[in-house]
């Protein structure tokens, strides 16, 4: 049960400076730590747990003895009066003055089939920030560990390194690239670089893939479990106590103020989200701690990947057109294709050489009879004669421009089989590296898991 969501049983007319007072005694909490003077006479408020909470809290973070007021409030409502005073505490940097008891009843039990409170989501988050010290974090990690989290592998996969984070890190889109007209996959092996549509093959794309998020698995396992610069929870240059909103929004909903804004999360979910690139390094460390289990199954589901066996051969389109390769050098059958087709796409149609042959056949007919019937059809007859030389050298030289293009395109087909089996040879010698090199990021993100989160 969400305790700041219950309906508000202060609604009494002399609860009215009571909340007034609470609000201010918020403002200064989050101001400068302190608590305003407590004026006579407002928290005679018989029967609402919030009036002798106040004057708990205000007790106790001038150091006096707060007993009766903390039992007449348990008594009360015990959940917000724990609450109120856990939260109130770690906003104002004292969080090392609450009972263990209190934190215990305030948090209640986790489980993942019901969303997780806004009261309990705060006080995850102070812990977690270091505000109850030590035996704090290592209560929420308790609580946390309780909960059988379901262990979807490719779900804290995704959140560790997302698809976007792990195409950045190669520098390209996370759609592919574009290399000699194939669209490849994002992540291109170096020894690939000389031929990058290799890539785009599923068996050495699925390799690739597995090894760079593995490798980037393990630099987030790293950076999550490495420690993280403690937590300001008492005021030093800036504006704030606490930096964060939730705390404050859950005490502003515990006296009236306000209720919870947007919807409440699954534990999965915030798990989830704390372990996002981005997120606070304390929240992360916990929920890292709880998902350690399937973190370290999909980096061996990845290292399995990666240990696959190179294809013997692999079929790449190189100019457009299907080429198979092998590491000792293209296949030939397919090479002799790609340039039957070449010669096919070059030359769609048997160009017609006729027309200027007949011509010229008739220039030199209409020239003859010119002699004898008149100069000026002799005259005509040279003309188509000329006429018909030019359309013969033309077509003399589309057919040498056609044999040009057909040789350039097939000594470009051969140089990038060359490079293509050159490359592929590359990628398969180096199978034994990347077998080594995945195994060595796996022992130490399971390095990395079992240091865990520091609890100092």
């Amino acid at each position: 049960m969400d305790l700041t969501t219950s309906p508000d049983p202060g609604g009494l007319a002399d609860a009215t400076e009571l909340h007034r007072y609470a609000q201010a005694l918020l403002v200064h909490l989050a101001a400068d730590g302190s608590a305003p003077s407590l004026p006579p006479g407002v928290t005679d408020v018989p029967g609402y747990w919030l009036a002798p909470a106040v004057e708990a809290l205000v007790l106790t973070m001038s150091g006096k003895d707060a007993q009766e007021p903390v039992t007449l409030a348990t008594q009360l409502d015990d959940r917000r009066t724990s609450l109120f005073l856990c939260l109130a505490l770690a906003v104002c940097g004292q969080g090392d003055r609450i009972h263990a008891s209190w934190l215990g009843t305030a948090f209640g039990e986790l489980a993942d089939d019901r969303p997780v409170t806004t009261g309990q989501r705060a006080l995850w988050l102070a812990a977690a920030r270091g505000a109850y010290g030590p035996v704090g974090k290592i209560f929420v990690l308790r609580k946390l560990d309780a909960v059988a989290v379901p262990p979807e592998d490719e779900l804290w996969l995704k959140a560790l390194v997302p698809e976007e984070t792990a195409a950045a890190a190669h520098g390209v889109e996370a759609h592919g690239v574009e290399a000699h007209g194939v669209e490849v996959a994002a992540v291109v092996p170096p020894s690939l670089d000389g031929f990058p549509g290799l890539a785009g093959v599923p068996e050495i794309a699925k390799t690739a893939q597995a090894a760079a998020r593995l490798r980037l698995l393990r630099e987030r396992c790293a950076e999550i479990t490495s420690a993280p610069k403690p937590a300001e929870v008492s005021k030093v240059d800036t504006a704030t106590v606490w930096p964060d909103d939730e705390p404050l929004a859950v005490l502003r909903a515990l006296i009236g103020q306000g209720g919870p804004e947007g919807p409440l999360s699954s534990l999965s979910g915030h798990l989830l989200q704390d372990v996002r690139p981005g997120a606070d390094p304390h929240l992360a460390a916990l929920a890292l701690h709880v998902a350690a289990p399937a973190v370290k199954a999909a980096a061996e589901s990845l290292v399995e990947t990666v240990k696959a066996p190179p294809p013997e051969s692999v079929t790449v389109p190189i100019l457009g057109h299907p080429v198979t390769l092998r590491p000792d050098g293209p296949d030939q059958e397919s090479i002799a294709a790609a340039e039957l087709k070449i010669v096919t796409d070059c030359v769609p149609r048997q160009r017609r050489q006729w027309p200027g042959y007949a011509l010229a056949g008739l220039a030199g007919v209409v020239f003859v009879a010119g002699f004898v019937v008149s100069p000026l059809l002799a005259l005509a007859g040279l003309t188509l004669g000329l006429y018909s030389g030019y359309l013969i050298w033309r077509q003399r030289a589309r057919e040498l421009a056609d044999l040009q293009h057909v040789q350039a395109r097939a000594g470009q087909l051969s140089d990038l089989a060359d490079k293509a089996v050159a490359a592929f040879r590359q990628y398969v010698e180096e199978s034994g590296q990347r077998t080594d090199a995945a195994a060595e990021d796996l022992t130490e993100l399971t390095r990395a898991l079992r240091r865990g989160p520091r609890a100092a």
